[in-house]
C-alpha cells in the first residue's frame, strides 16, 4: 500500500540534486506518473553547455526521462538526442528521494553507472571520488548502501534486465 502521496502527470516540478548538503543543480522538469514509489519526470539537458565524458556527451537538445524511487537508493535516466535516439541510461547513486513542496530532491552519493544505448558498455564512474569523499568512515550504512546499489544496477545491465525497472 502506497504512503507516499502521488504527483499528477503534466505537474510541473523541480529537480534537485545535492551533494555534501548543498544543491549541486536545480533544474525543472514535468511529471511523467508517480504510483507514490516511483516518480517520472522528464527534462531537457540542464545547461546550455555540452558535456563529454568520453563515452557520451550530453548536450542541447538532449532530453532526460528520470526515474526516481523513494524507497531505493538511486536514479535512473534515459537519455536520448533531440532526434529522439536513445544514447543509453545515466544512473545515480543516491539517498532514496524526497518529494515535496514541488521538488524532488536526490542527494548524490558520487557513485554512478552508465549503460549504453545497445547493453554493450557498462560503466562503473567516480568509485575514486566516493572513496575520497569519506561516507565510509561519516555514516558507513549509507556508503554500504550505495555501494549495493551500484551493484545491483551493474548486474541488472550485465544480465539485459536493466530496462525492467524502468518499463
Amino acid at each position: 500500500m502506497t504512503t507516499n502521496p502521488a504527483e499528477p502527470a503534466g505537474t510541473p516540478i523541480h529537480v534537485v540534486l545535492v551533494k555534501a548538503g548543498r544543491t549541486k543543480l536545480r533544474y525543472p522538469a514535468s511529471v511523467v506518473s508517480d504510483d507514490g514509489t516511483r516518480l517520472t519526470a522528464r527534462a531537457p539537458w540542464a545547461t546550455e553547455n555540452t558535456r563529454d565524458f568520453g563515452f557520451v556527451r550530453f548536450e542541447p537538445g538532449d532530453v532526460f526521462t528520470e526515474h526516481y524511487w523513494r524507497d531505493r537508493w538511486y536514479a535512473v535516466k534515459e537519455v536520448r538526442a533531440g532526434d529522439a535516439s536513445l544514447k543509453g541510461w545515466y544512473c545515480d547513486i543516491t539517498r532514496p528521494a524526497v518529494v515535496q513542496g514541488g521538488e524532488v530532491i536526490a542527494e548524490d552519493l558520487d557513485l554512478d553507472l552508465w549503460v549504453s544505448a545497445d547493453g554493450s558498455v557498462v560503466l562503473r564512474l567516480d568509485e575514486d571520488e566516493f572513496a575520497a569523499g569519506g561516507l565510509a568512515e561519516h555514516d558507513p550504512e549509507a556508503a554500504a548502501r550505495a555501494v549495493e546499489a551500484l551493484d545491483e544496477l551493474e548486474l541488472l545491465a550485465k544480465l539485459g534486465r536493466f530496462t525492467a525497472l524502468i518499463d
